[in-house]
C-alpha cells in the first residue's frame, strides 16, 4: 500500500510541474506590461514549483518509509518550535518579497496618471454585458443617470446616457471596445447592479468594478489583433455569459471607425 501511495504522489507532482513548466493554456501577452507580469509569474511559479515538488516527494518517501509493518514501533513526535519559526519566517519573506516586486508595475497602472495623449473610454459592467464609451470630437463624456439606464432600448439607454446634456450629443457608446495599437487607454470602469471584474487575459490587466466607484487605470496594447474580455468575478447566474471583445487597431482605422460611429448618430 505504501509503496502505491508513493507512486501516485509522484505522478500527480510530476504531472503537475510539466503543465506549470509547459504552460500550455498561457494567454499571449498584448500589452507593455505583460513582460513583467509574465516574467513575476514564472519567478512565482519557479519558487512555489521547487517547494512543492520538495514537499511531494518527502511527502512520498514518508508514505513509504512510515508504512505499516507488523514489526514497527509507533513513535509520536510534539514538533519542533525551531523548525515551525524557520518555516514561518521563510515563507513570510518569500510572500512580502514577492509582493514588493509585483508592486511597481501594479501601481503604475492604478495610482499614476495617465499620459496626456491616452485615448479616454468608461466600461460600464452590468449583469450580464460590458458597455463602452468614448466622449466624441469634444473629448468630455456626457452624463448619466441610473433613472434613465434601459438596456433593451441601446447601448446609450443601457448606461443612462443623458441626450439632453450638450456633452453627451457625440458620445459613442458600444459593446465593443476598439484601441489603437501602442496608444495608452485610460479607463473609468463602473459598474451598475453588482461587482463585476474587467479581465482582458492578453493585456495582463484584471480590477474589479465595483457599484458607486469609478475606478480609474491604464494599459497600452502593443498588438493588433481580437481580444476577449471577460468577467472574473462571480455576478449571478448569467455570469458564464458575462464577455465581450476588445478589437485593437492601427490609429488609422481606429479613426475611421470612430468617426462612422459620430455619423451613425447623425
Amino acid at each position: 500500500m505504501g509503496l502505491a501511495l508513493l507512486t501516485i504522489i509522484w505522478i500527480i507532482t510530476f504531472f503537475s510541474t510539466y503543465f506549470f513548466v509547459a504552460k500550455p493554456w498561457w494567454p499571449h501577452g498584448a500589452s507593455t506590461a505583460a513582460a513583467f507580469i509574465d516574467s513575476q509569474f514564472s519567478l512565482t511559479l519557479i519558487l512555489m514549483g521547487v517547494v512543492f515538488v520538495a514537499a511531494q516527494g518527502a511527502l512520498g518517501l514518508f508514505v513509504w518509509k512510515y508504512r505499516e509493518r507488523p514489526d514497527s514501533k509507533v513513535e509520536y513526535s510534539h514538533g519542533n518550535i525551531k523548525l515551525e519559526v524557520l518555516w514561518t519566517v521563510l515563507t513570510a519573506v518569500l510572500f512580502v518579497g514577492l509582493n514588493l516586486m509585483g508592486s511597481n508595475v501594479w501601481a503604475r497602472e492604478r495610482f499614476a496618471a495617465a499620459d496626456p495623449g491616452a485615448v479616454p473610454v468608461e466600461v460600464t459592467g452590468m449583469q450580464f454585458a460590458w458597455y463602452f464609451r468614448y466622449p466624441g470630437p469634444d473629448g468630455k463624456f456626457g452624463a448619466t443617470s441610473p433613472k434613465l439606464m434601459d438596456p433593451s432600448a441601446g447601448s446609450e439607454a443601457a448606461v443612462g446616457l443623458d441626450t439632453s446634456d450638450a456633452a453627451a450629443k457625440d458620445d459613442v457608446v458600444t459593446g465593443t471596445m476598439y484601441l489603437p495599437v501602442n496608444r495608452q487607454v485610460d479607463l473609468r470602469l463602473r459598474a451598475v447592479d453588482v461587482i463585476h471584474s474587467f479581465f482582458v487575459p492578453n493585456m495582463r490587466f484584471k480590477q474589479d468594478a465595483v457599484p458607486g466607484l469609478e475606478i480609474h487605470m491604464h494599459f497600452t496594447p502593443t498588438e493588433i489583433g481580437d481580444y476577449e474580455i471577460a468577467c472574473a468575478e462571480l455576478c449571478g447566474l448569467g455570469h458564464y455569459k458575462m464577455h465581450g471583445m476588445l478589437k485593437v487597431v492601427s490609429q488609422e482605422d481606429f479613426d475611421k471607425w470612430l468617426t462612422a460611429q459620430e455619423a451613425e448618430k447623425q
